[in-house]
């Protein structure tokens, strides 16, 4: 009998629960709409392509909100910034666009995140070039039509992860007067790196220990200064339903911030991501909220 190498899980098991792709047959499909969708998002909707630093994957899209609707033609739209997911190996902001005509049809900017993945990258580096990114947005959202004093922020999967990341990072230590971000969801993400550094992912992601604790988010929670919403698929793997509850349960018993626990009916872990861009949509409806209060 195999021995369990994390709660009641075998070797064997933590693996498989850390593998989205065996929890859902449709995986492959879903993961190629991302791109058929974007694609079509882009072709209809105009968007600029932003430098936020020197690195040739440090860019990112903007799509302003739609003409005729509130906030296009004038400064001062609120933003939705979306990190994407990809297992910290795939996709790009060009796979990013499907989220964007939820927010630009509603009077915001959509801002869909660039980054180096691995293994161009490390782990660390992609925190640190999606804080770039976000620094670059507060300061340059007033030539896009951006309040900076209104960015909200979404991400999926290990984009969830990246996003979470975010939303307990020391923003004071990178210049700005504290955190920028008015609120967070995150969705299918993890949020503590030990018991995935167990799983067969620690054979691309390689962390130390203090890189570990920093970049588990659910050890930095004094740190959340805006409401946060945790949602996930019916149809996503135990592991990744516990992170959320753990993480959403943590958010209500130690942030003074609201936050709520949501779970999408009939969602597998890829199939709620393009949710976001669908006003009503599980996703969509939570981001929207969080940004117009409706």
């Amino acid at each position: 009998m195999s021995e369990a190498v994390f709660l009641h899980y075998t070797q064997a098991e933590l693996d498989r629960a850390y593998d989205q792709r065996a929890w859902a047959a449709n995986a492959a499909e879903v993961i190629a709409s991302y791109t058929t969708v974007s694609k079509a998002v882009q072709a209809r909707y105009p968007f600029t392509t932003e430098h936020y630093g020197s690195g040739e994957d440090e860019v990112l899209d903007v799509y302003p909100p739609a003409k005729g609707k509130p906030g296009s033609g004038s400064a001062g739209a609120p933003i939705h910034v979306f990190v994407h997911g990809g297992a910290w190996q795939r996709l790009t902001k060009d796979e990013s666009a499907f989220p964007a005509p939820a927010f630009v049809e509603n009077g915001a900017v959509y801002v869909a995140l660039n980054f180096s993945v691995l293994p161009k990258v490390r782990l660390p580096d992609m925190a640190d070039q999606c804080r770039r990114a976000i620094v670059w947005i507060v300061r340059n959202a007033w030539r896009f039509g951006g309040d900076p004093g209104r960015i909200h922020l979404s991400g999926h999967s290990s984009g969830g992860h990246l996003a979470a990341v975010l939303l307990t990072t020391d923003w004071k230590a990178l210049g700005l007067g504290g955190s920028p971000l008015r609120s967070g969801l995150v969705a299918s993400g993890m949020y503590d790196l030990g018991p995935v550094l167990l799983s067969a992912r620690s054979s691309y992601v390689k962390l130390d220990k203090a890189e570990e604790d920093a970049l588990s988010p659910m050890r930095h929670l004094d740190r959340v200064a805006c409401p946060v919403a945790v949602a996930y698929g019916d149809g996503e793997s135990p592991e990744f339903k516990r992170h959320a509850r753990d993480f959403a349960a943590a958010l209500k018993a130690k942030v003074r911030h609201p936050s709520q626990l949501v779970e999408g009916a009939n969602q597998n872990h890829f199939e709620i991501a393009l949710t976001l861009g669908q006003a009503d949509g599980v996703l969509g409806q939570i981001a929207l909220k969080q940004m117009f209060g409706q």
